[in-house]
């Protein structure tokens, strides 16, 4: 049964330009006036879900101005379009099937494209987190992902994707992303390219390509949020992404991205729940290669470091680590490349030292900076972590030495993380502020500057 129209001003326009019953002409139309923006793949689908409360982003809704405007001889305003401003939707839930999850994200990435809203509260539903967790281990698989539109999608439409999901986790590493610039871009991107991949044509086989494309991108945008802060956004699109590598029938993603809804969960509190989370992605992968078995135990640690459970934090990270000796490059998915030993080293030493285990926890430091050059953000969070680490086992002076080069990293880095390591090192030193040393380095990073 068709969904009853809820935007009636857009539907008398479209009526009043000889459009009420070509939707499919509305679309080609719209499509070749948008050819500056890049290649649109709209479609009558596309038509059909705006006059039902989709909404566009505003470079599409001014270029549908201009289409309708010249039908009709007038010109329009976008206002007349009907088109209320989006709203994040205050609660999060796991999309049914695959096609709920596409009209979900293309609701974030219209709104997010223009009109970023400011960081959320550190609010997590964790309640949502384990039920969406749930639904993805438990759901029957999708028995088919296949489309048949317009607007064709071939594999070498999909590798494009990749390429470009590659090139926002670069910015993401060098930068951090707690950019509002950067991820408007992707955002952009992400509503103008891949959302009318997603409603165009497609067999299973490149379908399921083009939904592991999808959860990766929507994934990585989940990070970025996550990086700057804005809990709610990333919650929205880790849970998004998750059925979308459901779709894929990609498990080992898919464990990953669970994984991050655990990390997550540690960082803003929620221990207990982040243990499940994770437990929950390990038994959902099943078998995995080595590299991925690392990850995965890596963040089981840290959830039960945090949760102040001693024994099964180390148990986790003797796995993790016994896993990465294994490890070799090119084994697994490509994503699971980026964890290195000094990712693995970074969590080992955040786990112990939750534990108050200091000493234990420094033997982990030397490999912990031990990153890729463009890894800026992951260099300063480690090395704020080394130098909290130093204080709170009472070596100050070494503590001033690591926070001295943190504040040379620190202002290339635009992270609410970064930040919040900064504040840990600072709420440390500050009992020795009477310390030559510590009150020139309080007042160094109290002035470096944030990045634009």
């Amino acid at each position: 049964m068709a969904r009853p129209v809820t935007n009636a001003a857009f539907e008398a326009l479209l009526k009043a330009a000889g459009y009420g019953n070509a939707h499919a002409a509305f679309a080609r139309q719209l499509n070749h006036a948008g050819r500056g923006h890049g290649t649109w793949r709209y479609d009558a689908a596309s038509v059909y879900w705006w006059l039902r409360g989709r909404r566009p982003a505003e470079h599409v809704q001014a270029t549908m101005t201009d289409v309708i405007g010249r039908k009709l001889g007038r010109p329009v305003a976008a206002a007349e379009l009907g088109f209320t401003i989006a709203q994040v939707p205050a609660t999060i839930s796991y999309p049914t099937s695959a096609g709920h999850a596409f009209g979900a994200a293309e609701q974030l990435w219209a709104m997010l494209a223009k009109q970023l809203t400011p960081a959320s509260s550190e609010t997590f539903q964790s309640d949502v987190a384990l039920q969406a967790a749930l639904a993805w281990r438990y759901d029957l698989p999708d028995e088919t992902v296949s489309r048949s539109r317009r607007q064709p999608v071939t594999a070498g439409d999909i590798q494009s994707l990749y390429a470009l999901a590659d090139h926002f986790t670069n910015l993401d590493r060098r930068h951090g992303g707690g950019s509002p610039r950067a991820r408007a871009l992707m955002a952009d991107f992400l509503v103008r390219q891949l959302a009318p991949m997603l409603h165009g044509t497609y067999t299973d086989a490149v379908g399921r390509e083009l939904m592991r494309a999808a959860a990766t991108l929507s994934g990585q945008f989940a990070f970025m949020s996550y990086d700057a802060g804005d809990h709610r956004i990333a919650q929205h699109h880790l849970t998004i992404a998750l059925r979308l590598a459901k779709a894929a029938d990609d498990r080992l993603y898919g464990a990953h991205l669970l994984a991050n809804l655990a990390t997550q969960a540690v960082y803003l509190g929620h221990a207990q729940e982040a243990t499940r989370l994770a437990e929950a992605a390990i038994d959902g992968a099943g078998r995995v290669p080595a590299g991925v078995r690392a990850r995965l135990y890596t963040t089981a640690a840290s959830a039960y470091g945090r949760l102040g459970e001693g024994r099964a934090c180390q148990s986790a990270l003797a796995k993790a680590e016994r896993a990465l000796d294994r490890a070799t490059p090119d084994a697994g998915p490509r994503w699971v490349n980026y964890f290195s030993p000094a990712h693995f080293a970074g969590t080992a030493l955040k786990c112990l030292s939750d534990l108050h285990l200091y000493r234990r926890a420094l033997r982990h430091a030397p490999d912990a900076i031990t990153l890729a050059g463009q890894n800026a953000r992951t260099r300063a969070l480690h090395t704020a972590l080394i130098a909290t680490t130093h204080a709170r086992a009472g070596d100050i002076d070494t503590a001033c030495g690591w926070g001295r080069e943190l504040a040379r990293h620190v202002a290339d880095v635009h992270s609410a993380r970064v930040n919040h390591r900064v504040r840990e090192l600072t709420a440390a030193l500050t009992p020795h502020q009477a310390m030559p040393q510590v009150n020139e380095l309080l007042l160094a990073l109290a002035a470096t500057p944030p990045p634009e």
